[in-house]
């Protein structure tokens, strides 16, 4: 299939459960096994401190990276394709919670595959994020700033070179994609990847060993900071961020492949990863050192079952994955979708404040009511009182501050509990 933007993507299969919408905690310890493909899920690791020296951390956690002092100059790196000009602007300060203290209500809009293409999608989102006071992590994929005309220098794992899964970007895509990115970072926002082949299922990330993930993390950043090289062009000045410095998490294509992603990224210092094939909606926790950030179960239609926090679920069920439905139909589907995003908001804005993930694609399934739904969400949610609409980067900055105390009492309260904030923040 193919997004407006020429992306063809392999869809996520859906999964339900028919889990009652209040969660005890003895339940949520007791995940059931996902569908065929995806991996079973495993309780984070909680205890895993983020270390700060030593190749891998002195604790195996990831080595922090240490912003440069910055000497008010804009520093052209590399080919020039990058730059650095100081720290980020607009960024969440974090502050430990006070005692009693309720927690915000974070709530983090990713995208993957983040391409600007004849749908003028990225803008649209980085426009709305501005216009509601958000931040929004865009996982860029590293393929789409390589010109099809230099497509053998990717070789992807366990792939012959040039291959992908995805259609590489046109010229005027990967201009408008720079713009859009320079633009996107200076208002606040975070750029992450998603890799580069998007390759799932056999020979996909699943099949890949620690090293495989290496080589295809080092090829995304000699993608992105050669792009001047790779395309030629001389009228485009550097982005105004380091690569290194700025990815801190990604997402893996169809969320594959996270337990030896996992162990490969630490050496990158990257802080989180957002490749869960998904969880209840409780507080994130660790895996080895790394904040897991999942898509999160919501109710689907009134309660009645629970499914994943993105587009794909709900074209599945919805549509049973066809992504140009019965039209008839499309009011009914897109106001389910609303619904539920809401239903799972509203369970933790009124009860545990655990964060909401949304991940979605730039796509125009079932007539685009998948992004319309989106639109209206932001709008809902991100002007309400104690909403904070941030990056996946921010929330593990907050996260980061946080007493180790606090963090436990929070990941002990089930999505819908509205507890007596004085007995979990102490």
């Amino acid at each position: 299939m193919k997004s407006t933007s020429g992306h063809r993507r392999k869809p996520r299969v859906a999964r339900r459960t028919t889990r009652p919408e209040f969660l005890t905690l003895a339940a949520l310890l007791v995940v059931a096994s996902v569908v065929a493909g995806f991996l079973a899920l495993n309780r984070p690791d909680n205890t895993a401190p983020t270390a700060s020296a030593g190749k891998d951390g002195p604790t195996g956690g990831p080595v922090k990276k240490t912003e440069p002092k910055w000497d008010g100059k804009t520093h052209v790196l590399g080919d020039g394709s990058t730059s650095y000009t100081g720290p980020q602007k607009d960024e969440l300060k974090p502050v430990p919670l006070k005692p009693g203290e309720k927690p915000p209500q974070f709530v983090v809009f990713s995208w993957d595959g983040a391409l600007e293409g004849s749908d003028h999608l990225f803008s649209h989102y980085r426009e709305l994020a501005k216009e509601y006071n958000a931040h929004m992590t865009f996982f860029l994929t590293g393929i789409y700033l390589l010109p099809k005309s230099k497509k053998a220098l990717y070789h992807g794992p366990q792939h012959s070179p040039g291959d992908a899964a995805i259609d590489y970007a046109t010229e005027d895509h990967i201009r408008d994609t720079l713009g859009q990115l320079r633009l996107a970072y200076e208002q606040g926002n975070e750029i992450g990847t998603h890799f580069n082949g998007h390759f799932c299922g056999a020979k996909g990330g699943g099949d890949w060993s620690v090293e495989e993930w290496k080589s295809e993390i080092d090829q995304f950043y000699d993608f992105v900071e050669k792009w001047k090289t790779n395309t030629g062009f001389k009228d485009v000045p550097p982005l105004p961020f380091d690569f290194k410095q700025e990815v801190t998490g990604g997402r893996a294509p169809c969320l594959e492949g996270q337990p030896n992603l996992l162990k490969a990224i630490k050496s990158y210092g990257w802080r989180y990863d957002a490749s869960s094939p998904g969880d209840f909606q409780i507080w994130p926790a660790k895996k080895n050192g790394i904040w897991d950030f999942p898509l999160e179960m919501l109710p689907y239609e009134n309660g009645k079952y629970q499914g994943l926090s993105m587009d794909f679920n709900f074209l599945y069920n919805q549509s049973n994955g066809e992504t140009k439905g019965d039209p008839a139909k499309y009011p009914q589907w897109e106001q389910q979708t609303v619904d539920s995003y809401m239903a799972g908001f509203n369970r933790a804005y009124y009860g545990s404040r655990a964060p909401l993930f949304v991940g979605n694609h730039f796509e125009d399934w079932n007539g685009g009511i998948y992004m319309k739904a989106i639109d209206q969400v932001i709008k809902n949610v991100c002007s309400k009182k104690g909403v904070k609409c941030v990056s996946f980067k921010e929330l593990s900055d907050w996260m980061d501050v946080q007493k180790p105390a606090t963090l436990q009492a929070l990941r002990g309260l089930d999505p819908a509990q509205s507890p007596d904030w004085s007995t979990v923040v102490k």
